[in-house]
């Protein structure tokens, strides 16, 4: 399978929003799909903020991928990784809704799977969002500050778009 590398504002402009915040609890469930089979997934539950507007939000996002028990459950190469979802990380996420992972499975899917999150550190100037490298929406390392700035213009002006588009 090929990646897509995706821009900041192609980021922006595909997903419903982003949150900023703490890992609080994580949730590997099972869906069984007659025709698909199974399919298993991962809930994490970051508490923290939108990005876009700032609100305080508590949002579950979903990957797939994870273990109910050592003997049930599937590895997926494109989910985050162990170390990237671990309860109490502070995290940037991407999501968008969708009505079916598979399985049946609804929720906020985390967009580019491993591509739609970012680490964060606490440093002497506030948050610090740690980039992912070329092909990432965010390449480098970025003050939270700055990026919630970026983000809030890039959301507005996707919101402007579709209005004079729906006007249209």
């Amino acid at each position: 399978a090929q990646i897509k590398s995706l821009t900041l504002p192609e980021m922006v402009d595909a997903v419903d929003d982003a949150v900023y915040g703490e890992i609080v609890s994580s949730e590997v469930s099972r869906t069984v799909d007659p025709e698909d089979g199974e399919f298993y997934f991962t809930t994490i539950r970051i508490e923290g903020r939108r990005t876009s507007d700032g609100e305080e939000v508590t949002v579950p996002v979903t990957f797939y991928g994870g273990w109910l028990n050592e003997n049930e459950g599937c590895w997926n190469s494109e989910a985050p990784s162990a170390d990237d979802v671990q309860i109490g990380n502070r995290i940037v996420a991407f999501y968008k809704w969708s009505d079916d992972m598979g399985g049946g499975m609804q929720g906020n899917g985390l967009y580019a799977l491993h591509g739609g999150l970012f680490r964060t550190l606490e440093g002497p100037s506030g948050p610090t969002v740690l980039g992912r490298g070329p092909g990432y929406a965010i390449e480098r390392n970025t003050s939270l500050a700055n990026l919630d700035v970026e983000i809030k213009r890039l959301h507005q002006a996707k919101v402007e778009r579709k209005q004079r588009e729906e006007r249209r």
